[in-house]
């Protein structure tokens, strides 16, 4: 049973994917469509085996920089939002400052940052990345925090716990799902953040930087691979976040 229910939740993506695959293919020659338009998925695949070393480079430069970003902002995310739990005027101060954040158009602030930090340095690309990771994160994080029940609240002042003790043996593990939910959606956005980010300035490498070249000499093959290998990397970044979760799961429920 266990291996049929396998086998439909891996085999239907594949062979959906196969067949859009395969219809892509027939509607590019077909009807002639322009490389610049779209290439064939026969194209691109030929791109991408020839340059898989360099797209690998580039994949490598770029997921460091998201990998730091996302560091980070989980991070001072998770430590924000239990202070803001904890101390009832950062919560209020906090709300309005995380939502100004959250529509400020983060790739606008790519160009100031590489004016502060230099434009050889990668520290920008971080930075944003890290800004980005950090709203998904804080929020889900309270969101999590604000759940635990009142008994479990009323059991720890009875027990005279500090705010920070009833925080650790009980708001926390109780705001793990939400803590990883923010981490999930976190992982992909700092893929994003950090690969939009190398479109506008900064070193002349990363995922972003090789699609902008091979774009202006018209390689739309070749672009479209470098597309196919962010895709990939953000794939990365999301399955090993949710095997983190999954073992932490797993962990928490054999203790």
């Amino acid at each position: 049973m266990r291996g049929s229910t396998a086998v439909r939740t891996v085999g239907a993506p594949l062979v959906l994917g196969l067949v859009a695959l395969a219809l892509w293919q027939l509607a590019v020659v077909a009807f002639d469509v322009k490389p610049f338009v779209i290439p064939s998925p026969l194209a691109i695949g030929t791109a991408f085996g020839g340059t898989a070393d360099t797209i690998l480079r580039s994949a490598l430069i770029t997921g460091t920089n998201a990998l730091i970003g996302l560091v980070v902002g989980s991070i001072v995310g998770i430590l924000f939002a239990i202070v803001a739990a904890l101390v009832r005027i950062v919560d209020q101060i906090s709300a309005p400052l995380v939502a100004g954040l959250a529509v400020v158009p983060i790739v606008a602030l790519a160009p100031v940052f590489y004016t502060m930090f230099g434009a050889n340095a990668q520290t920008a690309r971080m930075l944003i990345a890290a800004i980005a990771v950090f709203i998904p994160v804080f929020l889900n994080t309270l969101r999590g925090l604000r759940q635990v029940r009142p008994v479990h609240r009323d059991l720890m002042r009875a027990y005279a716990a500090s705010p920070w003790q009833a925080t650790r043996t009980v708001t926390l593990p109780g705001a793990r799902p939400y803590v990883f939910t923010g981490f999930r959606i976190a992982s992909s956005l700092a893929v994003i953040s950090a690969l939009v980010a190398e479109y506008f300035g900064g070193p002349i490498d990363g995922i972003g930087r090789a699609i902008t070249t091979a774009v202006s000499s018209s390689n739309y093959a070749l672009a479209w691979a470098y597309v196919v290998g962010a895709i990939l990397l953000g794939l990365v970044f999301y399955c090993v976040t949710l095997g983190l979760e999954i073992l932490a799961n797993r962990h928490r429920g054999h203790a």
